[in-house]
Order: structure tokens, then sequence, then C-alpha cells
């Protein structure tokens, strides 16, 4: 492997390990919380499809760095768009969760 490669594969882990935290500390605070009425229901959806086209991409180029960031975050995208249905519909009279 050049230093080339060495330097593209070290920025793309880097940029996983950023990717994957993205989303990481809304989810552990809607566990904690049990509260997702500040969450945007679109934002959550947008998310979990844009981690699932880019995780789809990453398999068509193989690009190890974009599979694995991209398909942790479509995980925790996943648990997040849960917690938000589930916790999302408790005590909500006006029926907005946009």
């Amino acid at each position: 492997m050049n230093t080339y490669d060495l330097i593209t594969n070290g920025v793309g882990y880097m940029a996983a390990a950023v990717g994957i935290s993205l989303m990481l500390p809304q989810v552990i605070k809607s566990i904690k919380t049990k509260k997702v009425d500040d969450l945007s229901l679109a934002t959550v959806v947008l998310y979990v499809l844009n981690c699932l086209l880019w995780l789809i991409y990453g398999i068509l180029l193989v690009a190890p760095p974009m599979i694995l960031v991209n398909g942790v975050s479509l995980v925790i995208s996943i648990v997040q768009l849960v917690l938000k249905l589930h916790y999302g519909t408790r005590g909500q009279s006006d029926g907005n969760s946009y």
C-alpha cells in the first residue's frame, strides 16, 4: 500500500468515526430521557434514507470506510427512528411531530 492509499484510507476512517458519532448523542439522550418531542420526525426519516443511499453507494464502489460508516449509522438512525415513533406518540395532543 502506498502513501496516497494510506492517507486516503486514514481520512476515510476518520470520517467514518465522526459520521458514526453524529446521531449517537441524540440516541443516548432519547433513551435516557424517553423524550423525543423536540426531534423532527422528518429529519430522522431523511437521515435514515441518507445513510441507506450512501451505504448502497459505498457497496457499489467497494469502499470499506463508506460501507462501515453508513452501515453503522443506518443502524443508529433506525434506532432513533424507532425511539421517535415509540416515545413521540406519548402525550401529544396536536399530532404535529414534524
